[in-house]
């Protein structure tokens, strides 16, 4: 059964050990695919926590690096199933529905869906702070399951997780509805036609990995609105963000109107 990591003392080293076989069966079970080695299985689910404070480091390594392979084998079968179903999109519509299907937002989900958080190895600090429920954890141990599997049985087993997991019944069909534009177009289009301010955006902090970085973004529209939002890339968050002003912004609208239109209620 999945594992709850309180210490890395001794004895709860041996209680893990023990859990461990019946883990990774579960997990086996959950995405369809056992296991030849499950060396490579076990890296996959090792944090870099759990591999810094274990006493037995030295018997093996953390996920990073399956990560990195994960994110290209998910890239190229996503990249390949897109020519396969859409031989005549460009390019440009082709990267729009690739940004989609292997952004970490949408691996996060394919992530909760085998409530893959529960069977990572974490350490002590990760534990207590919540890391098997953090976004950038789950994405980034997805890509490893990716990359594990890949390993293990190759580009045919991997197929077989993407097409379950990544791009499942209408996923693609999402992606062709996602509209990077649609919220900074429509907020900008609002503010013109009233005659108020421009948005201004700024990044506010930024978290994660190169390859699996989260980004918050700050959104300004002069003193009418202000609000934070975050996504795997700037653009998401600058949408998310935009999304946010145009529904006040529409909800309020008259109000608004009113009050640009004013000085006095300016100094008021």
């Amino acid at each position: 059964m999945p594992h709850s990591s309180a210490s890395m003392g001794g004895r709860e080293e041996l209680v893990l050990a023990s859990a461990k076989p019946a883990a990774l069966t579960e997990l086996e079970s959950r995405i369809g695919y056992s296991f030849s080695d499950r060396s490579c299985l076990e890296e996959a689910l090792t944090h870099r926590s759990y591999w810094q404070e274990s006493a037995a480091r030295d018997d093996g390594s953390y996920n990073e690096r399956f990560e990195f392979l994960g994110d290209a084998v998910l890239g190229f079968l996503v990249t390949d199933e897109l020519m396969d179903r859409y031989p005549d999109y460009t390019e440009g519509q082709l990267t729009q529905l690739k940004s989609y299907l292997v952004s970490g937002a949408h691996l996060e989900e394919a992530a909760r869906r085998i409530e893959l958080g529960s069977f990572l190895w974490l350490g002590p600090g990760e534990e207590r702070t919540g890391g098997r429920d953090k976004k950038t954890l789950l994405a980034d141990g997805f890509e490893a399951l990716i990359a594990a599997v890949y390993l293990d049985g190759g580009i045919p087993a991997a197929r077989r997780l993407v097409t379950s997991l990544v791009l499942p019944g209408d996923a693609i069909e999402k992606a062709r509805l996602e509209d990077k534009t649609a919220h900074k177009s429509a907020l900008q289009e609002w503010l013109q036609k009233h005659n108020l301010p421009q948005p201004e955006y700024e990044i506010v902090s930024t978290s994660g990995p190169d390859h699996r970085r989260w980004f918050q973004v700050g959104l300004k529209v002069g003193s009418l609105f202000e609000t934070t939002a975050g996504g795997w890339t700037k653009k998401a968050a600058e949408q998310d963000a935009a999304r946010q002003a145009v529904k006040f912004l529409r909800d309020c609208g008259g109000e608004v109107r009113e009050s640009c239109a004013d000085p006095a209620n300016d100094e008021a």
